[in-house]
């Protein structure tokens, strides 16, 4: 029977349920795209948590409404069918202008992300003319829970819409400056995830505020 020797492996290290020598080459720190990548999602499932706690809130108030007026009576649906068109108009716009920033085509990005904010400016001058006539006529969000609902669900969006906007020129100056870098085509890709994210919560809004609210 043959032994065998300890001192021959005492210079070796051990790769056993460590991957072998390719898991200590792969190990280390994760790369800014992944964690940009993972950072965003999270806050994006996170907005989707906050609006999901706004739409529980309105389907329990849609009917609080003090003796004051209900949806069918106050929803111009046809201003909104405007508003739910442009902001799809943006979206679509949005996509178009990504797939200009992976080919590299810095005018067919700027006209796309162009389209994509006045759509998204229409938007908001519709949604707020829609507010304004409604406070005029005196059904602010201190009318009625319902009306409070309301106002906070669809204006947190508007808000969203607001800071997007704002985001978009951003994008577009940082292309025209410094072109298509790879951070900056990172930081592009997370505005694309969260301009689609905010249709489709308008969407959600659109159906069950509006639609369901007139029906």
């Amino acid at each position: 029977m043959t032994y065998a020797d300890p001192d021959a492996f005492a210079g070796e290290p051990s790769h056993v349920g460590r991957g072998g020598p390719e898991a200590a080459v792969e190990g280390g720190p994760a790369s800014k795209r992944i964690v940009a990548g993972y950072g965003f999602w999270i806050f994006i499932l996170s907005d989707m948590v906050m609006f999901s706690a706004f739409f529980a809130a309105y389907a329990v108030l849609s009917g609080a409404t003090a003796g004051g007026p209900s949806g069918r009576q106050i929803f111009d649906i046809t201003n909104t069918e405007w508003e739910t068109g442009c902001l799809l108009l943006s979206s679509f716009c949005c996509g178009l202008a990504s797939i200009a920033a992976g080919a590299r085509r810095q005018p067919a990005f700027q006209l796309a992300m162009l389209a994509t904010f006045v759509f998204g400016v229409v938007f908001l001058g519709l949604e707020g003319r829609e507010f304004v006539g409604l406070a005029r006529q005196g059904l602010g969000p201190q009318r009625s829970a319902f009306l409070s609902a309301f106002f906070t669900l669809v204006g947190c969006h508007g808000i969203h819409v607001t800071c997007g906007a704002l985001w978009l020129l951003t994008m577009m100056a940082q292309v025209f400056a410094k072109g298509f870098r790879d951070d900056i085509l990172r930081r592009i890709l997370c505005f694309t995830l969260f301009w689609h994210a905010l249709d489709i919560i308008w969407v959600a809004i659109f159906t069950i505020v509006y639609l369901i609210g007139v029906a």
